[in-house]
Formats: C-alpha cells, structure tokens, sequence
C-alpha cells in the first residue's frame, strides 16, 4: 500500500488521501519550494471529507497508478481541506469562477509555482482528467509565455474582485420604505407550497430565515398585523417543511446539508456542524414565537444527534459526518420496505402512511426516505387516532429503526474541531436554553466554552482555527473571532459572568488590530499576519452562513450596547454603511446585514438587572422573542458601565435603557417587557 506525507497530518480529509500514489503535499512552504526549484506547476486540489464527488474522483483518478505517476512527474500536487483553510479555498475558488463561471468541490486548480493560478476547474472524470494533466504539461513546457499570460490575466481578475471599493459609508437610521423593498425582493422568490426558495437544490439558509423572522417581529409591534402574518406564515411553512422532510433525520436528529428537490426530501446526506448549530437557534426562535411541539421536537433532535455523534470528550464539537458509508451514499440512512414491515410488524400500514412508504414515494432501487407529507394533527384526524397515541408509537417506531441502524456501516466522522463552526454549535445551545430552560443545554454550553477558552485561544490574545488530537496548528480567520466572540456575548446573556465578555472583547480588540482596515472600514478575511499571495479579500456577502464582515459587525454592535463603547458601534454603523448600495441588488446574500439594519431601525434597549433575584428576572427576559435587546446585570458590584450605581438595597430592579437614557426602574420582568414594547 502507498503512503505519502499525508499521513503526518491530522485533517481527516487529508489523512484519506494519505495513501493515494500521488505524492501529495500539503499547504505550506516545502511544495511552493519544490515547485520552484524543479520549475513545475503545482496542482491545488481541494476538498473536504463529506464532499461526495471528492470521494468519486479520488477512487477515479488518484488511487489510479498511471494517472498519479503523470501527476507525480508533472506537478507538485498540493492537498488542502477548504475547511480548515477556507482562505487558500476562496483565492482559487475566485480563480475557477473567473474562468468557469461556476465553482464547487472538489476544487481542482494549476497554479506557477509562486501560487498564482492559471487554470482549474471542479469535478474531472478520469479520462477528462488525464488529457488536461498532459496538454498543461506541453503547454507549461512549450508555449511559457501564454501560460504566464493566463495568471497575469487571473491575477488582474482576482484583485479587482477582492478589492474593497472605496465608499464612503452612509451612517444614517434606515427608512422602512428601504427595509420594506430589501424584503419584498426576498419574498418575490418564495415557495408558497413547500417554503424556501422557489427553485431546487434547497438550502436551509438560516440567516435568511432569521432576518424574516425579525422582520415579521417589527411588523407586527407596529401594527402591521397582516404583513407580519404573511411573513411569519412563510418562516413556518419553511420550518415545518424541513423538519417533516428527508433533509430532517427523525431517526437520530440533525439535518442534511440541502435538499436536492424543491419539497426537502431528497438530502445530499452529509450533515454539518455549522448547519446544525444554525438551525438549533433558528427553531429556538421560532419556537419562543410560536410554542410548536415539533419546533421543540427538533431541537432535542439536533442536540441528540450532535451528542451522540460530533461531541469530543473535552467539550469541543466535531465537523461533519459523510454522505457516504460503504462507497455509497445515503446507505446509512435509507430504508427498504420489506426490512421496515419485518421491523414494524402490525405497526406498519400506520407508519407507512405517516413516512410515505408508499410505490409511488420510492427514491431509487427499492429505497425509501423518511418524508411526512402531513401535520401530526392533519395526519391524526385522517387516521381518527389521537396526538398522544401517535407521539407514543412514534417514540417506539424510531427507537427500533435506531437500534437498527447500529447494526450498519457508520458514515465517516471528520473528527477536526473549527473554532467558527464551534461557536455556532455553542450559540445553538445558548439559544435552546433560552427557548426551551433545559439544564443540560445551558451544561454543554459551558464546557464548550470552556474548551475553547483554554485550547483555542492564545496568551496573545488571538485564535486558532482548528484543533485535532490535542494539536492546534492553523490560525484563526475573521470568522472565527467574530463567531466565538459572537457566542461568547451569548454566553453572557444566561450566565451574567462577566468572563466571557471579557474573552469576546478580547477577540474583538485583536480583529480591530490584526483584520480591520480603518479606511475602508471593513475586516479582510486574513490577518495581516498571514501569508498572501495575490490579495487580502473582505467577505461581505451572506451564504449558508453569515459573511464574516457581517458577524463581526454584529459582535461590535451587541458589544458596544453592552460595555458601553460607542467606538465599536460607530464602527458597526459604517460597515453597514458601506454595503447598504450592495444589498438591493442582492437581498438573499445580505439578510444578516439586514438584521443589523433592523437594528439601527428599531429603538435598541439594553436591559440592565441589578439584585440578588437577577437570575429568575434573566432567565425570563431571555426566554422572550425580542432580537432588539441585549440584557447584563449583577448581584455585586460590576465593571460594566451600565450596572454602575444600580444595585439599591436588598431590591432587585430591572432598568431599561435606550439611546444612553434609562426609564424609571421596574420590579418585574412583565414591566420591563412592556416598556421595550416599542420598536420605532
């Protein structure tokens, strides 16, 4: 059996190609040195280790001998997981689009041997993959010139769209008419039958979902009942869609990255870390709104899963779990009919009915996806059953299938840890304690937390991005201080300990320091630390999740309203100003930046809580929908400028402030819900 290098590495997408005969390298300074001493192109092929056609064109081509001997001779062949450098992933990500108009994994670019690109593209087959290997080969070797005239033209490309235009930010409150039209764009594109977006593949898009959720908020607290429904109506048709479809596992919780169809039941099955700690705070959300069982249902379904399959030992949170086990994908986790009736016995008809396990629902060879097509309550008046008969047997119906399922090949596990995709996780569970006052949660939560604090983070102040077999080796990118900061701001919200604002504060400070561009007034991607090859970027569009530039103007501004540092306000305030002319012509790829405009919009409170009965008075602020507050308090004295002078006797009282003018104090959380009552 080969080995290369990659065995040394601890990336398990890298550590599967450990053993490929092509002699891969991994990122770094030894291949750029090859390539340069022997005078070869490199090849940067990237990945990641749930991505199904990665797995298809590694079997195809780089377990192949003759394949990896052209390769070996021809290149140095570089393998990067896009996961844990997501920086080297969007320069030649940008590369492939500039030349393709299209991208995605795996990512397969040619680069001289200083790292500028001149060719790529994504999936290749075998054959296809071979001809193009050896004509770039000739070309390198014979016509130099027209190669280095590919990367000039690249490189040109690459900076202008990396470049951060110089505008001059418009600081001013938003007017509705503007947030009005921002979100009627959005609406013109809705599924009105299955949720979503009204085209196919389907993402969940979290941020999407939250915007509106927000947005339907403002509406209806100004009377705009209507308008408020229609939208709400939306986020729950959407919601209840994905958690009663296929992208949705009721057998072991947690959802699938996307649907291929447009009706959620054909997932891409691997399932993500990120995805998951998302949506664990989009349906505490909505479930603090509108108390659905199967908002709740699914939120314990998430924490199932993501604790019995993508928790360490010490509090950090996994990756991602395969598509793929057994060479095939989605054989986890399919069904037939036949091994569901021998199963299920005398159950059967009734969950057949209730998962669509009919002919005309088959997926592909005698396979079927658990798919509901109905409400437990539409289901249980067709069926003259009642709710807790059907919970009951539900209950037992999945326990069978589980314990089942143990007896199959479990998907590969990417047992990396990332620090962004962590702070997601840990701000899920913030928020499913919030919504839902389950001890366990806010547990998991505090030693997560706690894992990052002691493992991630330097004496220096900065970050790392990853963390694998008590290793750390890779240093953060803005993601990941504005998404731990951003779940330690949280963290605070339950607990009141003033630690983890301290710890957000210092990560905020370090990305002013290290990432922001004063003149510009955005962050790069990169510290200014790192490496570059051709450009620093700034990441300001919105996708599955936040944009970097976004989430970190979300910390500046929940941290400037909590310790009272206008500077960091003023400069959350620019940055929106600064992309406010981008998101009309794209709102689906802006709608974090919407809610920060929501934000400014709305009056803003911050509630302060001062007394020993502070914990009963948080727990019942926090558990209410109202994303226009952040709350703080204490029991003794405080640094926090906002508590300062607000402990009064053995009394407990609640203050809320807005626009640095606090109201007369109130002795109950009711009261202090009413005087943030008004949004405008």
């Amino acid at each position: 059996m080969h080995t290369n290098r990659l065995i040394n590495e601890s990336s398990p997408y890298l550590l599967q190609h450990a053993h490929n005969p092509v002699d891969w390298y991994s990122w770094g300074d030894e291949a750029f040195a090859k390539a340069k001493a022997e005078n070869k192109l490199i090849l940067v092929s990237i990945g990641y280790s749930a991505c199904h056609w990665c797995h298809v064109m590694e079997h195809e081509s780089f377990e192949n001998e003759e394949i990896a001997t052209i390769m070996n001779d021809c290149y140095v062949c570089i393998k990067v997981d896009r996961e844990e450098r997501p920086d080297v992933d969007h320069l030649y990500m940008d590369a492939v689009q500039i030349i393709s108009g299209r991208g995605g994994w795996p990512l397969n670019c040619f680069a001289l041997p200083d790292g500028r690109p001149v060719y790529g593209g994504t999936y290749f087959s075998r054959d296809n993959w071979k001809q193009l290997l050896l004509n770039l080969y000739g070309l390198y070797k014979n016509e130099t010139d027209k190669i280095l005239e590919f990367a000039q033209q690249l490189q040109e490309g690459i900076v202008a769209i990396s470049r951060i235009p110089d505008i001059a930010p418009v600081v001013a409150k938003p007017e509705f008419k503007t947030i009005e039209e921002f979100t009627g764009k959005i609406a013109d594109s809705f599924d009105s039958a299955f949720g979503g977006y009204n085209y196919s593949p389907k993402f969940p898009m979290p941020n999407n979902l939250e915007y509106l959720l927000y947005y339907s908020y403002v509406l209806k607290k100004s009377g705009k009942v209507e308008e408020a429904a229609k939208i709400e109506d939306h986020v729950y048709l959407t919601l209840d869609k994905m958690a009663m479809g296929g992208i949705y596992d009721p057998v072991e919780g947690g959802f699938a990255r996307y649907s291929t169809d447009s009706i959620w039941k054909v997932p891409h099955f691997e399932k993500m870390l990120y995805d998951n700690g998302q949506l664990m705070s989009l349906y505490a959300h909505a479930y603090m709104v509108t108390p659905k069982k199967l908002y709740k249902d699914v939120v314990y379904g998430i924490h199932d899963f993501v604790s019995a399959q993508l928790t360490s030992p010490e509090g950090s949170f996994y990756s991602a779990l395969d598509a793929d086990s057994e060479g095939e994908e989605g054989k986890y986790y399919v069904w037939h009919k036949e091994k569901l009736q021998e199963l299920l016995a005398d159950d059967f008809p009734l969950f057949a009915a209730y998962y669509s396990i009919t002919d005309k629902d088959v997926w592909e060879e005698d396979k079927f996806i658990l798919f509901r097509k109905l409400s437990d309550e539409a289901f249980c008046e067709q069926q003259g059953i009642s709710l807790e008969a059907l919970d009951a047997k539900n209950k037992t119906w999945l326990k069978i299938l589980a314990e089942r399922r143990k007896k199959r090949v479990m998907p590969g596990l990417d047992d990396k840890t990332l620090a962004s995709w962590n702070g997601l996780m840990l701000k899920g569970y913030i928020d499913a304690f919030k919504a839902l006052k389950e001890p366990l949660f806010l547990s998991v939560a505090l030693k997560n937390a706690d894992f990052i604090a002691k493992k991630l983070i330097k004496e220096d102040g900065s970050l790392y991005r990853n963390y694998k077999n008590g290793k750390a080796t890779i240093v953060a990118f803005l993601e990941d201080y504005a998404l731990v900061a951003d779940a330690f701001i949280a963290l605070y919200q339950v607990t009141f300990d003033e630690e983890w604002l301290d710890l957000a504060d210092g990560l905020t400070q370090y990305a002013l320091a290290h990432f922001h561009d004063a003149e510009k007034h955005l962050f790069y991607y990169t510290s200014n630390e790192q490496k570059t090859i051709i450009a620093r970027k700034a990441e300001t569009n919105d996708n599955v999740i936040s944009s970097s530039n976004s989430a970190m103007a979300h910390v500046l501004w929940s941290l400037g309203h909590t310790l009272g540092k206008t500077n960091y306000t003023d400069i959350a305030e620019k940055m929106l100003g600064v992309v406010k002319d981008s998101m009309a012509g794209y709102p689906q790829g802006y709608t974090n930046w919407g809610m920060l405009a929501l934000h400014q919009y709305c009056k803003f409170y911050e509630v302060a809580i001062a007394g020993r009965q502070f914990p009963m008075f948080r727990d019942r602020l926090n558990s209410v929908y109202m994303p226009n507050k952040i709350i703080l308090g204490a029991d003794i004295k405080s640094h926090l400028d906002l508590l300062k002078g607000k402990l009064v006797g053995e009394r407990t009282l609640l203050y809320v402030c807005e626009d640095k003018t606090c109201k007369m104090p109130v002795s109950s959380a009711p009261e202090a819900i009413a005087q943030i009552e008004k949004v405008i």
